[in-house]
């Protein structure tokens, strides 16, 4: 809890502090990566960093944190705290990393604030910080143990043994650990880092869910090969991958986190709907695998939006994998449909006419707009806001507005 002094001055100062945290978190992250450049060898995506989309994830979890404190005094914001452990588990964070991000993280917020920082404004937000980073180094340690690695020590070699093109710009890779040793757990939904060294000596990482049923010690990662436009680069990490990796060679995984995934327990009949768009179909083809795999008979909506059925990554696939649920179905929207699907939608998807089963989960993933867009249709049409679980590839700037 925070203390009462301290949240008296950060309800004060958070409209100040919020509406300067763009700047704060550009300047801490550039006069740390100067005084620290080995955190970009491995740790931080550098798309991410280019594009802004690390700053401002760390700016918004930053107030969604501290303004979850001050409305619900008492109470942690479990679900926000979930999501960074999960993505920070996943590139290997270790305690003693929090401790460098305090030092450059308040020397920015002096500098951006000046005079505006007493001596008692910045223990207050200090003790908004080591809140934060208590709470996630305890999550970060049960995640890490629970994985049966130690902290920071994710990484392991898994060698490819097939590589298979699903579209023009998607490419997948079946994978099998190089040291003979047995795949760690996985449950259907998460995801597992991709560390790659690139030419310039540096190594990056992206996260990749995986795709197939997570049983056994074959795992499978879908690679969609990201463009770059005006506002941010070529994806570094996939385009290595689906223009330089083949078969036989080994890639460096993280053991799987995420925190959206399949509950096998009490909720195992509970009806399902799965909303995907583009390269969002890889988590959904994984839960439908595993349902597969595990014969269950739990009623399964599955709701895909592309651009065309030859740009729908493992299409095929989903269609036989629903064929072999007893209560399975699907549908399928195409901006531009094709002879392949003739029972297909055609334009955006819409959820008018669809019915909804009663009490259903219903996991969602693909780009920002798009999961803006549904989440708030299913929000309308009466589904809890507890029953939508999201996934989001890489930092998560929607996080506040929905699990806070």
């Amino acid at each position: 809890m925070l203390s009462a002094e301290s949240a008296a001055l950060v309800r004060a100062t958070l409209p100040a502090v919020g509406g300067a945290l763009d700047e704060i978190t550009d300047r801490f992250y550039a006069t740390m990566f100067h005084d620290r450049p080995e955190l970009l060898d491995g740790m931080f995506n550098r798309g991410n960093q280019a594009s802004g989309a690390q700053r401002r994830a760390l700016a918004a979890s930053i107030a969604g944190f501290a303004g979850a404190l001050l409305e619900s005094p008492g109470a942690r914001p479990d679900a926000l705290l979930s999501r960074i452990a999960h993505k920070h588990a996943a590139v290997g964070v270790t305690d003693d990393q929090y401790t460098i991000v305090h030092k450059y993280l308040f020397g920015a917020i002096a500098e951006v604030l000046g005079d505006a920082v007493t001596a008692e404004v910045a223990a207050a937000w200090d003790e908004v910080y080591w809140l934060m980073a208590g709470a996630l180094i305890s999550r970060e340690a049960l995640l890490y143990q629970d994985a049966g690695v130690r902290p920071g020590g994710t990484w392991r070699p898994w060698t490819v043994v097939e590589r298979r093109a699903e579209t023009a710009d998607v490419v997948s890779f079946l994978l099998r650990p190089a040291d003979g040793e047995p795949a760690p757990r996985a449950r259907a939904g998460q995801y597992v880092s991709v560390r790659v060294g690139m030419a310039d000596g540096t190594h990056q990482l992206r996260q990749y869910s995986l795709s197939s049923a997570p049983g056994g010690d074959l795992r499978r990662i879908t690679v969609k090969r990201v463009r770059g436009d005006a506002a941010s680069p070529d994806g570094e990490v996939s385009s290595l991958l689906y223009d330089g990796v083949r078969q036989g060679e080994e890639l460096l995984l993280s053991a799987p986190f995420g925190d959206v995934f399949l509950d096998d327990g009490a909720d195992s009949a509970t009806p399902l709907v799965l909303v995907s768009a583009g390269i969002g179909c890889t988590p959904m083809t994984g839960i439908l695998a595993h349902l597969a795999a595990t014969g269950s008979t739990r009623p399964v909506l599955v709701l895909h939006a592309d651009h065309s059925p030859a740009d729908h990554a493992l299409r095929a696939e989903t269609h036989e994998l629903v064929a072999q649920l007893p209560d399975a179905h699907a549908v399928f929207w195409y901006e531009h449909p094709g002879a392949r699907e003739p029972d297909a939608r055609t334009g955006l998807m819409d959820l008018s006419g669809i019915e909804l089963p009663d009490g259903a989960t219903v996991f969602l993933c693909g780009p920002l707009p798009f999961m803006r867009d549904v989440r708030g249709r299913l929000l309308r049409a009466g589904v809890p806001a507890q029953r939508i679980r999201y996934e989001v590839f890489g930092p998560d700037l929607w996080l506040p507005a929905t699990v806070v």
